[in-house]
């Protein structure tokens, strides 16, 4: 779809409080969509549907099933034995999302008619996606387009779309033309082997049918033997609709419907498709496949839309009910956290035919493989949510645990399982064994994962029947790779292995294997011993199935009590590996794509040669086993690592988070608490078009729980030590802990638990026992209050601050009132200050004697524009307000940072005629956000591009709207103006001229508004 030209008509949409249960996005440009589909996708865990337009045929645009990879070889000009074959990749099945429009003859294409508004919206509550387009067409005719769907829960793959269009203006027949489209291909394999496949067949048709009842499409793969039906059903209102015809098209089945439309009226589809699938060369018949598909279909027609939309609420009740969140005063972080939640939930596989893949179901990066971030991320995140679903995730890999046996026989291993280290159907898929097949970690991440699930769950049925074995094949591969070295007195040592770590490959002794190895040691050699005696008969028979002998358990205990952990001792950290601290480190990169790693820029050589992570390795075996571990020596090493880490893994930031939150770097873990939060809402990586982060995301809930939350998990045992970001008046989260459910609400006072459901809980609360019976409710101060933290930046606003802009404001908007003949007065004035553009039009036009269309508000808006930059054209440094230049000057010469936050789109522009630019660190103009002030969007994004927590930051503005952004950012608020007009500030200061900043700096620890206050209030 090609509509360049038409989306610069879309009027900026009216600033709207956020909502943190609605995500809405309204960019009409083609070069977003990529990502917009991948952020509104949809999925149950076997079926994921990306959140393009029904009417558009959108490139990337795609529906996959869990269950639906093609496999095909690996090339090699030089194939050494135990290199991986093949490889699977999950490749876009038939899209059942397809609805093309015709007016009389003429077909509906959207790029060639005028975007009046769009909006797209995801309702977190409901998991239901939806969205508006009122568009015309090239002869005038006015549309308006709402569609809505879902993709059910409690279905294996059921797909319902409820799809309306009504007439503004239009007058005559409609068509509305339903498909299953096969066009669709995996994507190529380019320059980045991040996405893109070589795909050695795919998907061809075998079977297809078109009637007025139902249409379905057969395909089967070439090599992987998988066959997939899908079929789609309609139901409709006959007064509305006639089915005209049903054919085959070049590229699947299309079913027909015709109606009339007059001005006011419109019609409604609702389509129905389901997909069934059959397992890899299994024997199922396609009739079977045909019966399941419409079994499914059958009964989503008879319970209808709503039914099952309300059904899908209920069970996205359960998961907010256990997530139980809020966030007191940053509802846009809030909203972050539960879109993340909702992406993680609705990926995770029901059936353990299949766990989290890096992407979900959201797009096709990674191929759809799964990786060890499923168990280290992913399943730590649902454990106390949905713990069903962190269930399913282990029982993929034991059903995977045959192959994972072969894999370890592929690498010489005799006895043992171990786990690919990208994978769809168990089999390695990995063609670079260095950063791929050497990464045995994998095996520690599982059973790590293990070993939370059966102690937050209580699960010891799973632990029997599914989790020992997993534990005892997959603990053998370490006794391996690893021996007892005589020259380290005796110290097991691990050799050839790669960690996290992929900017550092094939080394000796590599610190978080080795930390990991020793936790995943011990559990299985602790299980091996609690299964004997829970359950002697079936230990015994698990014993000699797997020849296990309680020689080979104590050589587990004993490798483990000698693992190889040395600690530097000059630096006092612990050396990623063994030769990791002898290397250079890497130089900074000159210029290029901030956004593009490392590995698409240099020879892995090259990369290996130099001290430097691509994401946190060392840290994150202190975040995952680092319970003996000293708060000191933690810091130490948080300082050292975070020097040479570039953080080009989207996994990295949340273990950052988690432990500069636990050793007291309260500004860094809010930085890297935002990095993980907003990776894909923002893009922060570039590639959230190919699919969205999952691990990323479930570190989001990770970073609030661990980090701020203070939540380990240890010898079974839970803690907790809750503290509260400056950011933040409060937050709440619950967990679900061994059938009870903890409710966790932090306050500025101190931390309140309540026990919402079960019996009883025990946990502990900065290391002190403590036991909730049902019902129960205990309030704790806060044991220490840590210090506030300094002030490291200073956000201006521009208008009325820097510059005198106001009064040129003021001239254009007067001007475009006496054009237009609407009031203008000192109090719609004042009410302007600080407002954006439109929100400022909307001010102006509410006392308008006629009302006004989109278009012609985008064209006023348009003429105000361009009446101010006929003044600012003559603009030059003498246009600075006093003291200017001199207070922003000032704070940077104190070591702060400076930002502009303006709701004028002009601003980059203003600045550098005032002949200013250059001192400041970053802009955000109101071509950046969505919100206008009061909303603090704009004060939060100027610190979030500082990389600076909103607590440590100062904001300086000249109207009430400002001043109320700037306090609701959590930020301190300076006042230049008037008190009676600025009474919400913190300090009201005459001008600049008065501005000190060693006034707001006191000692290294706090702003000091009070003393500034005391001197400098404006009575």
């Amino acid at each position: 779809m090609d509509h360049h030209e038409t989306a610069s008509v879309m009027p900026p949409a009216r600033s709207r409080p956020c909502d943190p249960w609605l995500l809405i996005r309204r960019q009409s440009n083609p070069s977003a969509f990529a990502q917009d589909e991948s952020l509104f996708a949809l999925s149950n865990g076997s079926l994921g549907v990306r959140g393009g337009l029904e009417e558009d045929d959108s490139p990337s645009q795609g529906c996959f099933l869990a269950g639906a990879w093609e496999r095909a070889p690996i090339e090699y000009h030089e194939r050494f034995p135990g290199f991986a074959a093949h490889t699977d990749t999950r490749v876009p099945v038939t899209d059942g999302t397809r609805i093309h429009l015709r007016l009389g003859d003429t077909p509906v294409r959207l790029g060639e008619g005028e975007w009046l508004e769009f909006e797209r919206a995801l309702d977190l509550r409901s998991g239901c996606y939806r969205r508006h387009l009122r568009w015309r067409s090239p002869e005038g005719a006015t549309l308006e387009i709402d569609a809505e769907r879902i993709v059910s829960l409690d279905a294996p793959a059921l797909l319902a779309i409820r799809y309306r269009v009504r007439s503004v203006d239009y007058h005559g027949p409609i068509t509305l033309e339903s498909s299953l489209s096969t066009a669709r291909d995996a994507v190529e394999q380019g320059d980045d082997p991040r996405i893109g496949t070589r795909l050695d067949g795919g998907f061809s048709t075998c079977d297809a049918r078109a009637e007025e009842d139902h249409a379905y499409v057969m395909q089967r793969t070439a090599h992987s033997g998988i066959r997939v039906a899908c079929m789609q059903r309609h139901a409709y209102d006959t007064e509305q609709l006639d089915f005209r015809l049903a054919n085959l098209a070049p590229h699947g089945v299309m079913q027909v419907y015709e109606g009339q439309l007059a001005p006011g009226t419109a019609v409604v589809l609702e389509k129905y498709v389901s997909y069934a699938w059959s397992a890899p060369h299994g024997e199922d018949t396609d009739a079977a496949l045909l019966d399941r598909a419409d079994a499914s279909l059958a009964q989503a027609r008879q319970q209808g839309y709503d039914a099952l939309l309300a059904r899908q609420a209920a069970m996205f009740d359960a998961l907010w009910r256990n997530a139980d969140l809020a966030v007191d005063g940053d509802p846009r972080t809030e909203q972050a956290l539960r879109f993340n939640l909702f992406h993680v939930f609705q990926s995770s596989s029901r059936d353990g035919h299949s766990s989290t893949a890096a992407k979900g179901l959201t797009g096709e990066g990674y191929e759809g493989h799964y990786f060890w971030d499923a168990e280290a991320f992913m399943l730590p995140a649902m454990v106390t949510l949905a713990p069903e679903l962190a269930r399913g995730m282990l029982i993929y890999r034991y059903r995977t645990l045959e192959r994972a046996r072969l894999h370890a026989r592929e690498l010489n291993h005799a006895r043992g399982a171990l786990y690919a280290w990208r994978t769809i159907s168990g089999d390695e898929c990995s063609a670079y064994f260095p950063s791929g097949s050497a990464q045995y970690h994998i095996n520690a991440a599982v059973a790590w994962a293990i070993r939370q699930y059966v102690d937050v769950s209580g699960d010891l049925g799973f632990l029997r029947d599914h989790g020992a074995e997993i534990l005892f094949e997959t603990a053998r591969i370490w006794l391996d790779i690893g021996h007892f070295n005589a020259r380290r007195n005796g110290a097991f040592c691990i050799h050839g292995v790669t960690g996290p770590d992929e900017y550092t490959a094939l080394v000796d002794n590599n610190h978080y294997t080795n930390r990991m190895a020793q936790r995943h040691l011990r559990d299985a050699a602790q299980v091996a011993r609690w299964l004997s005696e829970y359950d002697p008969r079936f230990f015994g028979e698990l014993s000699r199935r797997l020849d296990l002998e309680s020689f080979e358990v104590m050589q587990w205990l004993r490798a483990a009590d000698a693992m190889y952990l040395p600690e530097d001792s000059e630096l006092g950290i612990f050396p990623q590996d063994d030769t990791f601290l002898d290397k250079p480190r890497m130089p900074k990169r000159a210029h290029g794509d901030a956004k593009r790693p490392l590995l698409l820029e240099l020879h892995p050589l090259s990369i290996y040669r130099h001290q430097v992570c691509k994401q946190a390795d060392t840290l994150l075996s202190l975040m995952l086993a680092g319970d003996g571990v000293s708060r000191e020596a933690k810091r130490r090493n948080f300082d050292y690592y975070e020097g040479v880490t570039v953080h080009d893994s989207t996994l990295s930031a949340s273990t950052f988070s988690v432990i500069a939150a636990e050793v007291g770097e309260a500004d860094k873990a809010w930085r890297y608490f935002q990095d993980t939060l907003r990776v894909d809402l923002d893009d922060l990586h570039g590639n959230a078009a190919h699919g969205v982060h999952m691990a990323a995301m479930a570190g989001s809930w990770l970073a609030l729980c661990w980090g701020y939350g203070g939540v380990r998990i240890n010898h079974g045992q839970l803690s907790l030590a809750p503290r509260l970001p400056d950011a933040w008046h409060g937050y709440r989260f619950g967990l679900q802990w061994r059938g009870s459910h903890l409710r966790v609400e932090v306050s500025q006072t101190g931390v309140h638990y309540s026990l919402t459901r079960g019996d009883e809980v025990s946990f502990h609360h900065e290391g002190e026992l403590l036991q909730l019976r049902k019902g129960e409710s205990l309030s704790l101060p806060h044991r220490f209050a840590e210090a506030r933290q300094p002030l490291r930046a200073v956000i201006f606003d521009l208008d009325g601050v820097i510059a005198d802009t106001a009064v040129v404001h003021r001239a254009a908007w007067e001007r475009l009132a006496q054009e237009i003949d609407a009031p203008f007065d000192e109090v719609l004035a004042e009410r302007m200050k600080g407002v954006d553009r439109r929100g400022s039009l909307e001010i102006l036009l509410e006392r308008a004697p006629r009302t006004y269309s989109e278009a012609e508000k985008d064209e006023l808006g348009e003429r105000k524009n361009r009446y101010y930059r006929e003044q600012i054209g003559s603009f030059g440094p003498d246009n600075l307000l006093p003291g200017a230049r001199h207070a922003v000057e000032t704070t940077r010469n104190a070591g702060l940072r400076v930002a502009l936050a303006s709701a004028s789109r002009n601003a980059p522009l203003l600045l550098e005629r005032l002949g200013i630019a250059d001192l400041f660190d970053y802009i955000v103009d109101a071509s950046t956000i969505e919100r206008s002030k009061p909303d603090p969007e704009i004060f939060l994004a100027a610190a979030a591009g500082l990389g600076v927590a909103p607590a440590a930051c100062l904001g300086v503005e000249d109207a009430a709207a400002g001043i109320a952004s700037i306090r609701a950012a959590g930020m301190v608020a300076v006042g230049v103006g008037q008190r009676e007009v600025l009474g919400e500030a913190d300090v009201v200061l005459p001008g600049l001229t008065a501005f000190r900043i060693v006034e707001f700096v006191e000692d290294k620890n706090r702003a000091t508004a009070e003393r500034a206050e005391a001197s400098h209030i404006n009575t």
